[in-house]
């Protein structure tokens, strides 16, 4: 409230106001002149009816209302501009009117606070009491956000694609399931397989053994998994995946036992490894049947794509049903691969990428990393030594296999892609594969826009993947449940675990995943005159129709159903009219 002073006078008594800055702010200059210009009411208001104005006291008490309908009014519009009371749209109109000054500042606090976030959670490595982000669900579906810059608008790089109703559905025939009948009391033939690899070539050849199983009518023994010798993995199939599991579910359409009866013990098998790539399965029971018949166990060796990809409808859902619901990873990789994905959400939604920039990825290839000319000729000395490596070929420079879309992408490339695809700086990015030539240099034009990029080493704690130390296939597996539960997925250069989690995440709902355009997208990553709008504009309409949508895997010969399952495996559901 203002205060007020007198000071005597021989001639006249004058008072002195003090009013706060606020208050002046909030009356007009007219009101307050008609107030304090005292000079030039006193020759023309001499009259009595304004007399009383010269009285200290009616002056006080008129400053004082005056004060309190000052602060009510600023009071007021302070409660209306942040909107106690009112929906989050009011907000949203009331901040027209806010200073630029109150704009800045507050996402300038906002950003600040958002980095402190992300830095203590670099620094605590993810700690294991996360709770589960109720915002955006535990598997991602329907995942809309808002942006990352404090506005409410939907961020389109996390929506997820329609999927436009496709369910899956694995009804067998009437004669498949009459047959199954016949299958469950076979105790005369059984199948052996040895299956080679990595962890999803592994997985590739135990589906094809399941169907090859089926095919003959056989009872299919637990497959023995080969010892890598590179990794020096020795891993037995129910160290990565559940053995029960594999049984139950595929008991109607095919007997599993874990090891060969008694009576069959000391037969030896008929050994069979010359199976042609594409084989039919009348090719199958016309070559397999007469030696079941004399020796009762067949044993099959490198089964690696051997088995054709356009089987019988009822085959085709069958190999569905092998790979995404029969073979499931063992409880304790189950535990290990989700606690590290719940980690990576527990800030919200996180991309995940399969890197392939391993030294030997880009010898058999014949491309080479875009690091420096040590690399490069690391490289081209490997090439030379080994020769047999390269699977590209070889009368192609690694400039022309680029351009042809044959080679991995580097981090250079994947960096401008996910941003030209609108990726926030911020996003949360969990990177799976092995060690890159180059090392973290390698990953750095990643890191410098994406500072949040994680592997599992990162997130999990101090002895959390010792057991699985020497367990390469374990390892891999626990990438792949990481990538798979991701709500954005993208494999730098294909491969048999980026087709894999592809058609695991359509038949989980059709989950967004980014296949990189690559033939047609890298000539405008090299055209110096394009605009960053104009080279974000092109790449979007390249990707449009790639961002994981339903495809159907008939408009194209040759594709394998478990990488799309549409329409085989998947249907569209009726929908109630209720």
């Amino acid at each position: 409230m203002g205060t007020w002073k007198t000071r005597s006078s021989s001639k006249k008594q004058v008072c002195y106001i003090s009013v706060p800055a606020q208050i002046i702010n909030s009356v007009s200059s007219s009101s307050l002149h008609s107030f304090l210009d005292n000079k030039s009411s006193k020759k023309k208001h001499t009259t009595s009816k304004f007399s009383n104005l010269r009285n200290p006291k009616l002056w006080a008490l008129s400053l004082f209302l005056l004060t309190v309908l000052g602060i009510s009014l600023r009071l007021s519009l302070c409660l209306s501009s942040f909107g106690f009371g009112d929906h989050e749209s009011q907000l949203q109109s009331s901040d027209s009117n806010v200073s630029p000054k109150y704009h800045l500042g507050f996402a300038y606090s906002r950003s600040n606070a958002t980095q402190v976030e992300i830095s203590n959670a670099k620094d605590r490595s993810l700690d294991t009491g996360v709770e589960k982000n109720e915002t955006f669900g535990g598997d991602g579906s329907h995942l809309i956000t808002s942006d990352r810059n404090g506005h409410g608008d939907k961020n389109e790089f996390w929506k997820q694609p329609d999927g436009l109703g496709y369910k899956p559905c694995l009804d067998f025939s009437i004669g498949y399931r009459r047959e199954s009948k016949k299958i469950a009391r076979e105790r005369r033939k059984y199948l052996m397989v040895v299956v080679s690899g990595g962890l999803n070539q592994q997985k590739i050849q135990i589906v094809d053994a399941v169907v090859i199983a089926r095919i003959l009518g056989a009872v299919l023994v637990v497959p023995i998994l080969q010892i890598n010798l590179i990794w020096g993995d020795e891993s037995e199939f129910s160290d990565i995946f559940d053995l029960e599991q594999f049984k139950s579910v595929l008991a109607n359409d095919v007997k599993i036992v874990s090891l060969l009866p008694a009576s069959k013990l000391m037969t030896r098998p008929s050994e069979e490894g010359g199976m042609p790539f594409n084989a039919s399965p009348q090719w199958i029971r016309s070559h397999y049947l007469k030696r079941f018949n004399r020796d009762g166990v067949l044993l099959l060796r490198r089964l690696d794509s051997r088995l054709s990809k356009d089987l019988p409808t009822d085959l085709q859902k069958l190999r569905c049903k092998a790979a995404f619901e029969g073979l499931k990873f063992s409880p304790r990789v189950m535990e290990m691969g989700k606690k590290l994905a719940e980690r990576m959400r527990s800030k919200g939604p996180y991309i995940a990428l399969h890197l392939r920039m391993e030294k030997d990825v880009w010898v058999r290839t014949g491309c080479l990393s875009g690091l420096c000319s040590k690399y490069d000729e690391i490289v081209n000395i490997e090439r030379i030594k080994r020769p047999e490596l390269l699977t590209a070929k070889s009368s192609m420079t690694s400039n022309k296999r680029k351009l042809a879309g044959l080679c991995p992408l580097n981090a250079k490339e994947v960096t401008r892609l996910l941003r030209a695809l609108g990726a926030p700086r911020d996003a949360r990015i969990y990177w799976a594969g092995g060690e890159p030539l180059g090392g973290k240099e390698a990953l750095k034009p990643l890191t410098s826009e994406f500072p949040n990029l994680y592997n599992k080493y990162d997130i999990a704690l101090p002895l959390e993947l010792k057991p699985f130390a020497k367990r390469a296939s374990i390892m891999a597996a626990i990438d792949y449940i990481v990538c798979k539960e991701s709500d954005v997925f993208m494999a730098s250069h294909g491969g048999n675990m980026g087709h894999a989690i592809q058609g695991h995440r359509a038949y989980e709902g059709h989950k967004k995943i980014i296949t990189p355009n690559k033939r047609h997208m890298l000539p405008y990553f090299v055209n110096t005159s394009m605009s960053k709008t104009e080279f974000e504009k092109m790449i979007k309409k390249l990707h449009r129709q790639s961002l994981g949508q339903p495809e159907l895997r008939v408009s194209k010969a040759g594709r394998d159903v478990t990488k799309y399952p549409v329409p085989e495996c998947m249907c569209k559901q009726a929908t109630s009219t209720i």
